[in-house]
């Protein structure tokens, strides 16, 4: 795997939670939503843009990286999971070249995710980061981002041991839909209950994500937790 240097300037210190030293234990893909590859790098490597990443990966699936590891960078913005909000402090973020939805949304090219998969997995092989945990910007953020969206292959990352994918007949559950996102690690506190279902079955259930919690959408949900109980808990 070849990655190279692009350094950014939009990074801080990684600040801790409380007094305890600092872990990075999620890891959070993103589209950028811009058009070609190199705007998008020069927007997040630009100071008066104030975002960037530590990772980005064009449709050639050439891997640039622009901020240090032990770096803060600035991709998560507003977000909360399972109880945490300053998720850039304890995230690593991958960039992945896209128009995204504004301008010509479509399929992320396989050499592509196949160099997303293994910039992931040497990433997960560093870091203490659960597989709940390998999350997409709209599931930390679901009223703001979409993205990576209902065409990113998050089956296909999961079955490459990045990330969750639901078994592939789960059973229908009666338990509260709410109590359940919230367990998983959505934020349903800050966010409509159907922004947040949407962001789950961009993610779970790309097939369908109206916002209607189905049988199907929380079977897969219910099924999730069972795997997380199984093993895959966040630390």
């Amino acid at each position: 795997m070849t990655i190279t240097d692009r350094p950014s300037p939009n990074h801080g210190e990684r600040l801790p939670a409380g007094g305890d030293a600092v872990v990075i234990d999620m890891l959070v893909i993103h589209y950028t939503g811009m058009v070609p590859d190199a705007k998008a790098l020069d927007w997040m490597c630009n100071p008066a843009s104030s975002v960037s990443a530590h990772y980005f990966i064009d449709e050639a699936g050439a891997i640039s990286r622009l901020v240090p590891e032990e770096r803060r960078a600035w991709h998560a913005g507003v977000s909360a999971w399972c109880g945490a909000t300053d998720i850039n402090s304890r995230s690593i973020g991958i960039e992945l070249s896209n128009p995204g939805h504004d301008f010509g949304y479509r399929d992320f090219p396989q050499r592509q995710i196949d160099a997303l998969i293994a910039l992931a997995k040497d990433i997960l092989a560093r870091h203490p980061i659960p597989p709940r945990n390998v999350v997409g910007h709209s599931d930390i953020a679901p009223v703001r981002k979409i993205d990576p969206g209902e065409r990113f292959p998050w089956q296909q990352l999961a079955t490459a041991g990045v990330g969750l994918w639901p078994d592939k007949d789960p059973k229908a559950t009666s338990a509260d839909l709410s109590e359940m996102l919230a367990l998983y690690g959505y934020d349903v506190s800050n966010n409509p209950l159907f922004d947040v279902v949407s962001a789950f079955q961009r993610h779970f259930r790309p097939a369908r994500f109206d916002g209607v919690a189905d049988d199907e959408t929380c079977a897969r949900l219910a099924n999730l937790l069972t795997l997380v109980a199984g093993g895959a808990a966040i630390s």
